[in-house]
C-alpha cells in the first residue's frame, strides 16, 4: 500500500465521485478506478458501493477513511517538521559560555536568535574554557564562546565579536579620575586576576603586563571575571577586566578604559567543523550581527 493509495482513496470519498476526484487529482478516471480496485484488494473488502449515479463508502471504508485522513496527517506532518529541523527552524542549541562573556553581546546575540526562530530551545551551560572544548569534542554542547581560544585541529574558531580590556578600580582611587589609563600606570599596584592556572586570557593579561613593563602584583585570584569587581570594591586591589563588565553597577567602584593599543578581549565562536543546520543559523546570525 502506497500513500497515494490513500490520497486517492480520500479525494474519492471526499469528492463522492471518481469523476470529480480524477479532475481535483489531475489524472484521468480510468487508472484512479483501477488504484481505488487495487487498494480494495489489498485491504480484503469494498470501501466504497458504486452505482451508476453515485459512489458511497461502505461501513468498512467509512471506517477506512478516519485511519486514512489521520496517516495522511501524520506524514504531512513529519514533513513539515522535518523540513523545519533541516533549515535550522526546529531543535535544540546547547552553548558552552564563561559568565563574564554572557554578560556581554551574547545575551543579546541568543535573544534575537529566539525571536527569529522560536522553534530552538537554546540550553546555556557556564563552564571554564577547558570545559568548553571537551564538552564540543564530547558533542555535549554544538557551540561555545571564549576569549584566548587554545588551537585545536578538530575545532573551527572564529572571532564573534571585538570587545577591549579595561580597568576596574576603586571610586577613590587617585587615577579614577582619568578618562583612560596608561597601563604601565598600574605598575606598583595589587592585581586582583583571573585565575592562571585556568585562564588562557588571564595568562594573557599577565603577559600585557609584563610587555608594559611591570609583572602584576597578585594577591587574589578567581574564577569569573564578574567576581573581580567584588574584590575591587573590597579593597584588595585593581583589576583587568573586558569592557563588558563595565555592565555591571556596584558600589564604590569605577570602570576606565585603557590607552589604546589596550589589551583585547575578544570573544571567538568555536564549533565543530561538521555542524548541523540549527548551528549554521545562529553562526549566520553572529556574523550578521557583528559583521
Amino acid at each position: 500500500m502506497e500513500l497515494r493509495h490513500l490520497r486517492y482513496f480520500v479525494a474519492v470519498a471526499e469528492a463522492a465521485s471518481f469523476t470529480a476526484a480524477a479532475k481535483s487529482l489531475n489524472i484521468s478516471q480510468p487508472p484512479l478506478s483501477q488504484q481505488i480496485r487495487d487498494l480494495e484488494e489489498e485491504v480484503g473488502t469494498r470501501l466504497f458501493e458504486r452505482s451508476s449515479r453515485n459512489v458511497e463508502l461502505t461501513e468498512a471504508g467509512a471506517d477506512f477513511l478516519n485511519h486514512a485522513r489521520m496517516i495522511l496527517g501524520q506524514v504531512e506532518h513529519a514533513a513539515h517538521q522535518a523540513r523545519a529541523i533541516g533549515s535550522g527552524q526546529v531543535g535544540t542549541l546547547n552553548i558552552g559560555t564563561t559568565g563574564s562573556v554572557l554578560l556581554g553581546s551574547l545575551s543579546m546575540l541568543v535573544a534575537r536568535f529566539g525571536d527569529r526562530w522560536p522553534g530552538v530551545f537554546v540550553r546555556i551551560h557556564e563552564m571554564d574554557p577547558q570545559a568548553q572544548e571537551a564538552a564540543l569534542l564530547a558533542h555535549r554542547t554544538d557551540l561555545s564562546f571564549v576569549r584566548r581560544p587554545r588551537h585545536n585541529v578538530d575545532l573551527v574558531a572564529t572571532v564573534a565579536w571585538h570587545e577591549k580590556v579595561g580597568v576596574v578600580l576603586p571610586e577613590s582611587h587617585p587615577l579614577a579620575r582619568l578618562e583612560k589609563i596608561e597601563l604601565g600606570a598600574l605598575r606598583g599596584e595589587s592585581f586582583v586576576f583571573l585565575r592562571l592556572v585556568d585562564s588562557r586570557f588571564a595568562r594573557y593579561l599577565h603577559d600585557c603586563c609584563v610587555a608594559a613593563g611591570f609583572v602584576p602584583n597578585i594577591t587574589n585570584e578567581v574564577v569569573e571575571s564578574y567576581s573581580l569587581t567584588s574584590l575591587v570594591a573590597a579593597g584588595l586591589g585593581v583589576a583587568l577586566v573586558p569592557e563588558c563588565i563595565r555592565n555591571l553597577s556596584r558600589p564604590g567602584i569605577v570602570y576606565r578604559a585603557l590607552v589604546d593599543p589596550a589589551p583585547e578581549a575578544d570573544v571567538y565562536v568555536i564549533s565543530r567543523p561538521n555542524h548541523g543546520p540549527v548551528v549554521a543559523s545562529f553562526l549566520e546570525m553572529t556574523r550578521a550581527m557583528f559583521a
